[in-house]
């Protein structure tokens, strides 16, 4: 069993004050995982996150936030861990105890999920569970977020809310319903402040290479550089409720703000199809994607999910949250960010959006241009 580090969570321990929240993130070097610890440290949080171990680094969306645990006022803490492993989990929650727990960490990709169902339900279903039973047992007064997914929807006719029943489509989604269900469940039978937000689609510029919108940018931003003439894809209509990821991490904190756990369908309430994305992060560059994209079937799903759209009416009442960023400002946040990372100067319309629309702690500087310095091994230190 990989053992925790107890010497560091005692030092912890010693820096910790009553007025300072301890949060653990599973999945903290994803893009929801990176926004979140970004926006708990600029509150004040001391911020735990769970990584795996890996023979490659794997942490590029956190090195700009990375702190040396050796530094005194150090908030961000690190560990090796694995969701498979129930004793470890345990050792973790009784040895953190920590005030929040945000679970984001899954095998989140639906097309890899019919590839490896085995591995999807075990980490995405069984480790929410494994985490739960953990709080359970160790009598931790933690609150709880399950990160649920529009994909649990399916083929259920939009929009969809908080009481529309589950129709699943894939591996990924079924194993989401399992984790939805357990959340449930152990808020209702053994009182446990657990939260599920299910969040429709939410894309940055951290988004992973092979998530379609973050293909799109890149490939936008690679054909404008001379480095490819063609950008394979998949179904282009298919139907998505796209918002931009840093809104929906505030959306996730709020939350576990509130004095009763309850679950939140978060999205913009509008749908646009690949094809639209497509054609308006091409015609922001001043390109004709006509020219340059091309089908595969290689990218097609055994199942497919034709519509979502969220009916984010409940989280507008309960929590005030509401989507600022709208489709195009998406579009545009995404390009030019990738212009910007592949060395070209980018039409530059997306900071302006970051700058008028978004929290000080996510604005283009921060959200962009530190990550793309950090990657690249020069990270700034401001």
């Amino acid at each position: 069993m990989t053992q925790v580090s107890h010497d560091r969570i005692a030092l912890c321990d010693l820096k910790r004050t009553k007025r300072m929240k301890r949060a653990l993130i599973t999945g903290i070097t994803g893009q929801d995982g990176s926004y979140l610890a970004e926006l708990l440290l600029s509150k004040g949080y001391e911020v735990h996150g769970i990584i795996r171990r890996a023979s490659t680094f794997n942490t590029s969306r956190i090195d700009h936030i990375y702190q040396d645990s050796n530094q005194p006022g150090t908030k961000l803490f690190l560990h090796h861990g694995d969701l498979a492993s129930t004793e470890w989990i345990l050792s973790l929650i009784y040895s953190l105890a920590p005030d929040e727990l945000y679970h984001l960490a899954a095998q989140s990709h639906v097309k890899v999920s019919f590839d490896i169902p085995e591995y999807t339900g075990d980490v995405t279903g069984l480790g929410t569970m494994r985490l739960l039973e953990a709080i359970r047992r160790s009598g931790a007064k933690t609150r709880f977020y399950q990160a649920s997914s529009s994909e649990m929807f399916g083929s259920a006719p939009p929009p969809q809310s908080e009481t529309t029943v589950f129709q699943p489509r894939s591996p990924y989604a079924a194993a989401k319903a399992y984790a939805h269900w357990m959340t449930r469940i152990y808020r209702e039978g053994y009182h446990l402040y657990a939260a599920n937000g299910i969040l429709f689609n939410h894309e940055s510029p951290r988004r992973g290479e092979t998530f379609v919108t973050r293909k799109i940018t890149r490939g936008v931003a690679a054909i404008l550089a001379g480095r490819q003439d063609t950008l394979y894809l998949g179904n282009l209509d298919a139907q998505r409720d796209w918002g931009y990821a840093p809104e929906y991490v505030e959306a996730i904190w709020q939350m576990l703000q509130q004095d009763a756990a309850d679950d939140y369908v978060i999205g913009t309430g509008e749908t646009h199809s690949v094809r639209e994305f497509v054609e308006a992060s091409f015609a922001y560059a001043g390109l004709d994607w006509q020219k340059h994209v091309k089908m595969s079937d290689r990218y097609l799903r055994p199942l497919e999910v034709d519509v979502l759209i969220a009916d984010p009416s409940k989280a507008r009442a309960k929590l005030g949250w509401q989507s600022k960023v709208g489709f195009r400002d998406l579009v545009a946040i995404m390009v030019d960010a990738d212009v910007e990372a592949a060395g070209l100067t980018p039409r530059g319309d997306g900071k302006a959006i970051l700058e008028t629309k978004i929290g000080h702690w996510n604005r283009w500087h921060n959200s962009v241009t530190r990550m793309v310095h950090a990657v690249s091994g020069q990270a700034s230190q401001h």
